[in-house]
């Protein structure tokens, strides 16, 4: 016989985080709550912040296929100054996603390419593009109609 003081009362609720905690672990949907929600906004608003611009995802795709100087870089992206080219480049080199290389030759040549931790974004530029690609055939769809 389990004791009294093991009886939940007939008002007795389970704490709310509880309650998420379990649905989550039964079901894998994550309940948003009101702390969720601020640390989701919080996180997205800091990867925004570090991939702000039309730019920066353009030039990390492109140093995919292996290091390149500038002009090339240069060469491979349309529309872009070479002075918007250079800010981006040191911007991502400050945040950990392109290593510089100078060769001490005449001229003097320099060399971007990617960092090992650059290819933690290769599913969101994966999702992305897909996401893109969806987006177009929707907006494609509805011009025909």
């Amino acid at each position: 016989m389990v004791s009294k003081r093991y009886r939940y009362t007939k008002g007795y609720r389970y704490p709310l985080v509880y309650l998420q905690n379990i649905f989550m672990q039964k079901t894998g949907i994550a309940i948003h709550t009101e702390e969720t929600c601020k640390a989701s906004i919080v996180a997205v608003r800091d990867t925004l912040y570090v991939l702000n611009g039309k730019w920066k995802l353009p030039i990390i795709i492109a140093l995919s296929t292996g290091p390149k100087r500038f002009k090339e870089l240069h060469r491979s992206l349309d529309d872009i100054t070479p002075k918007i080219l250079s800010k981006e480049l040191k911007e991502l080199e400050m945040n950990d996603f392109v290593t510089r290389t100078v060769y001490a030759t005449s001229p003097v040549s320099v060399e971007y390419e990617l960092t090992k931790y650059s290819e933690s974004l290769n599913s969101v530029i994966e999702e992305m593009k897909n996401w893109g690609i969806q987006h177009r055939r929707r907006i494609m769809k509805k011009e025909k109609k």
